[in-house]
């Protein structure tokens, strides 16, 4: 597959000749080191999953920094999180040399901690995504963003499997120290059956025959390597019972496919998930969107015990909120807009539009006005539309 050029990479650059150094986490093939290679092409590289690389630097830490050839690329540095405190030290020696240090790891949570204790100040910290739509036409609901996947689009799910395995047996035996991975594996199969639902840890944890502080640690390993979103609920002064639990969505629409056994657009288009895929698809491409700007995480939903619900809620500029409803349908009609004509009348503080995203087709407009103050717009224009 043709390299397709990232949304982040601006970002990346602007932040180069700010800070010494750069971290870049996110989920496994990503693309980050990929991304990383093409912005800074003349910076050396070193690959610390290599074990030869890691016995280096056990073997002599202040040896191994110092041969390094800056500015240089370090790839999976959880791996060795001591080093955070050898690369701060030589960050010091040398404090007005900008863009040298560009870290990647696939394991967000002990980055961050080698980045509280050693790295503050002297980091910029980014996350990166598989590819979206706005980076690549070859982005599917079928097969998501992965650029591996993507480019072999005939091997696919031999593609997915051994994703999966190297995942379970790098990632999260590393991060977790989970002896049972086809326990694991088995909740990650189970949880693709649960995209798009408020999640219940509780019936989770007896569908699986686990307790509920297992499913809780599992779900928080499965976030921090990037595999899974867990979208919180919108209850800001609305003044009513509402639902507190998050949501579920698998970043890559295509992993959980594969988790789910669909292989084909037919059995997609079949698929009792159908809805739920769409749904997390949505949101996956909002969370890209949002990183590629620079910008936190912002991402909700809304449900009330009264059966009132809307499937995304993302604060704008200005007070302004975008309500979102996904629609997996090729065309959609104008009552799909009746949630998001309900919720703003309870949303004083707010400036609320409403988008109904489908499935497009060719003989569609891309974008068109549903009902007053909704429109009806294939997912691909929505961050725009948002002012993304």
């Amino acid at each position: 597959m043709k390299y397709s050029p990232r949304a982040l990479g601006p970002e990346l650059l602007k932040a180069a000749r700010a800070f010494p150094a750069l971290i870049l986490t996110g989920p496994r093939r990503a693309g980050k080191t990929t991304l990383l290679r093409k912005l800074f092409p003349h910076a050396s590289y070193v690959l610390l999953e290599d074990p030869d690389a890691i016995a280096r630097f056990r073997a002599d830490p202040r040896q191994f920094i110092a041969e390094l050839e800056t500015p240089v690329i370090l790839a999976e540095v959880q791996n060795v999180p001591e080093i955070f405190g050898y690369i701060r030290a030589r960050i010091d020696a040398r404090s007005s040399r900008k863009g040298q240090w560009f870290l990647t790891g696939s394991q967000e949570a002990p980055l961050m901690r080698g980045v509280t204790e050693s790295m503050a100040g002297r980091a910029a910290i980014f996350n990166l995504l598989p590819l979206s739509l706005q980076e690549s036409d070859k982005v599917t609901l079928l097969r998501g963003g992965f650029p591996e996947a993507l480019g072999r689009p005939a091997t696919a799910a031999v593609w997915f499997r051994s994703y999966v395995q190297t995942y379970l047996e790098r990632d999260v035996r590393s991060v977790a120290s989970i002896r049972d991975l086809a326990t694991f594996r088995r909740f990650l199969a189970v949880l693709a059956t649960r995209c798009g639902q408020v999640i219940n840890r509780a019936d989770l944890a007896a569908s699986i025959g686990l307790s509920a502080p297992t499913v809780a640690h599992w779900l928080g390993v499965l976030e921090l390597t990037g595999q899974i979103l867990l979208v919180p609920p919108f209850f800001e002064n609305l003044g009513k019972r509402l639902i507190k639990s998050p949501k579920l969505h698998f970043v890559d629409a295509g992993l959980a496919c594969h988790l789910l056994g669909i292989e084909t657009a037919t059995q997609l288009d079949r698929s009792p998930f159908l809805g739920a895929l769409f749904e997390g698809f949505v949101a996956s491409e909002i969370l890209k969107a949002q990183i590629a700007k620079g910008r936190a995480r912002s991402l909700y939903y809304f449900r009330d015990q009264q059966g009132l619900e809307v499937d995304f809620v993302v604060p704008l500029a200005e007070s302004r909120l975008a309500l979102v409803e996904a629609k997996a349908s090729r065309s959609v009609r104008p009552d799909a807009a009746a949630p998001l004509l309900r919720l703003p009348r309870a949303m004083e503080r707010y400036e609320p539009v409403g988008f109904v995203v489908h499935r497009p087709t060719a003989a569609d407009p891309a974008s068109r006005a549903l009902v007053p103050g909704v429109s009806a717009l294939a997912l691909r224009m929505l961050p725009s539309a948002m002012g993304l």
